[in-house]
């Protein structure tokens, strides 16, 4: 008496490599930008606290960037505004990420000092 075996078929294991394969080539292409945004956020939350006028901002921005290696966003793209004492940092833009052929993805970062 035998019994039935289980596991995967082979146009299985090929159907299941080839989903994972496309996820880590979406992922590999959009991780950078994320990653590039969320070192911007973090450098805009911990500029704002420290300064107290848009020059000096922009300053400590430019020098933030050099050393993080931010690209996408200059020191002229932030919209400084003042609430009360304290100034807030903002910035927006659309990347567009190019994940094979003629087909890209648009992905639109937002964010500010205050955490939003």
């Amino acid at each position: 008496m035998g019994r039935r075996q289980q596991g995967l078929s082979l146009l299985g294991l090929i159907t299941v490599m080839f989903v994972l394969v496309v996820l880590a080539l979406f992922a590999m292409r959009v991780i950078p930008s994320f990653l590039e945004f969320r070192t911007a956020k973090t450098a805009i939350e911990r500029i704002a606290p420290t300064v107290q006028n848009p020059a000096e901002a922009r300053r400590a921005f430019e020098n933030r960037a050099a050393i993080d290696d931010i690209t996408t966003i200059t020191p002229k793209d932030l919209e400084i505004t003042r609430e009360g004492n304290q100034l807030v940092i903002a910035f927006a833009y659309r990347k567009e990420v190019r994940l094979f052929g003629p087909v890209g993805l648009y992905i639109d970062y937002a964010a500010n000092s205050k955490g939003q």
